[in-house]
């Protein structure tokens, strides 16, 4: 029995096919390769909503998983910082624990303080400042992180400017002391050599997020003192400096129990959050404990970072956050993405 099909059948059939196979193509599915994550050797379909982990529109949502959830299912989230979300450092700056508590640090202006101090990673933030007439402490933002990564060193700051230009990228870059030219463009990536560091671009200026092999994700947001903030807070902003600065979101993943620093000693299992309840600017001093004498140096009296990390004694539960997958199994960041 002979089937006739016509020419315009015909198209509209290897239309359909077409669309049918472009449609699946572009769904993405990710395999949590991490040992010893709850969803450890699982394969996660992106959802409809957001079929895919990147994008080049920087307001879009894109697929995330976090690979010590029980549940192993995606979410769609935009790729930025959220100053809101434990983990974070934003503002003058404020603080969200591993525990979810808010707390500030203030530090110094013009120093550096240990935020993350672990056997294999030390994250360093440098802060910038000033202090008006009659006041007793700087108002102050961090400008900078370093990071000591075994034996490798990466930082990321953001520019100084007197007044803000949106249109224009603040962010600069250097890996083990030289100077990175990341072209600007949404998508834009760099990795180190040892594949250990990726810096990814999300929108085409100002915004990126760093990838630590198998240890962390810091989302980075550039932003500035802006005249409603001067207002709100009177903080009394010089003419010549509108304070760019950054807004960072961090996810960490094998912390050991011994993680110290700023926000570090949040994230052990044994801690216990001295803020006490009902107090509305929760302030933690000890400037001396996590003060650094640079951006890249791990000498403050709680650090604990080593270059060799083969005793490093890792958490029995790792706290993580969503960890971004990334492409191909050769970048090898703990989430294998395919389509």
């Amino acid at each position: 029995m002979k089937i006739l099909i016509s020419s315009s059948m015909l198209v509209i059939l290897l239309a359909l096919v077409s669309g049918f196979i472009q449609a699946n193509a572009a769904v993405e599915y990710f395999w949590c390769n991490t040992p010893g994550s709850r969803c450890y050797g699982k394969y996660v379909k992106c959802p409809d909503e957001c079929p895919n982990t990147s994008s080049e529109n920087p307001k879009a949502k894109v697929c995330y998983v976090n690979c010590n959830s029980p549940h192993c299912k995606p979410e769609c989230k935009r790729r930025k910082a959220y100053c809101n979300t434990p983990g974070s450092a934003c503002y003058d700056p404020r603080f969200i624990g591993g525990d979810g508590v808010v707390f500030y640090f203030h530090g110094k202006s013009n120093e550096h303080f240990s935020l993350v101090s672990d056997s294999n990673l030390q994250i360093n933030g440098r802060f910038i400042g000033h202090r008006p007439a009659g006041r007793t402490r700087d108002f102050t933002w961090i400008e900078a992180l370093g990071i000591l990564l075994n034996s490798h060193v990466f930082s990321l700051e953001a520019k100084k400017a007197a007044t803000w230009d949106g249109e224009i990228d603040h962010l600069k870059f250097t890996y083990n002391g030289e100077e990175l030219d990341i072209p600007e463009g949404s998508l834009s990536t760099w990795y180190s050599p040892e594949k250990d560091v990726k810096v990814e671009r999300v929108s085409s200026k100002n915004r990126v997020i760093v990838t630590l092999k198998d240890t962390a994700e810091i989302l980075v947001n550039v932003v500035p003192v802006t005249k409603e903030d001067d207002r709100v807070h009177n903080y009394q902003v010089p003419a010549n400096d509108c304070f760019v600065h950054l807004e960072v979101q961090f996810r960490f993943l094998n912390l050991s129990p011994k993680v110290d620093g700023v926000l570090g000693r949040t994230y052990r299992p044994d801690f216990e959050n001295p803020v006490k309840p009902g107090v509305a600017m929760p302030v933690l001093g000890d400037e001396k404990k996590y003060k650094t004498s640079s951006l890249l140096s791990a000498d403050c009296q709680s650090c604990i970072f080593s270059q060799d990390d083969s005793d490093q004694e890792t958490s029995s539960v790792i706290d993580s956050g969503i960890l971004d997958c990334t492409h191909g199994a050769s970048a090898g960041y703990g989430i294998v993405c395919r389509k």
